[in-house]
């Protein structure tokens, strides 16, 4: 009983966790440090968009926290060293996939988006697809540049 409650408290801590892990990498989002920053404005139109999908996060925590589930799952099979031996076995397993688990979960749908700027340069940008905001080819926009960091709004 003792060993069932901390496995759904270990999965319970490891969902939390990587919901945790995921950033917006939309075009309204900014970060704490980009808040309250000048930036940089240009104008352009849309030459082309293509759907991309941006890569999710791969940090330790998706696998520490499937390791110590797994550990706890595999640690309550057997008991003595088959006990141990299933803890360890477990645990890799529940690495490997913690580590998949977090980079599928914080996985996006990502869009490139081609401007031709008023001043005669093409660029793209890759930003993560907004509900709200819907671009098409043609479009004005506007890209916003801070600290490096650009989007492409309307």
């Amino acid at each position: 009983m003792r060993k069932s409650v901390l496995l759904v408290a270990s999965v319970t801590a490891l969902s939390m966790l990587l919901g945790g892990c995921a950033s917006s990498l939309t075009g309204d989002s900014y970060s704490r440090d980009e808040a309250r920053r000048v930036q940089t404005v240009r104008m352009g139109t849309i030459e082309s968009l293509r759907p991309v999908k941006i890569e999710g996060t791969k940090t330790p925590i998706g696998g520490g926290a499937g390791a110590i589930v797994g550990g706890v799952a595999g640690s309550g099979v057997g008991g003595g060293r088959g006990s141990v031996v299933a803890a360890v076995i477990g645990a890799v397993a529940g690495g490997l996939l913690g580590s998949a688990a977090e980079e599928g979960i914080t996985r996006t749908q990502g869009v490139e988006i081609t401007v031709r700027e008023d001043d005669g340069s093409m660029r793209a940008y890759v930003q993560q697809v907004q509900e709200n905001e819907i671009f098409r080819v043609g479009d004005r926009v506007r890209i916003m540049t801070v600290n490096g960091t650009s989007r492409v709004t309307r």
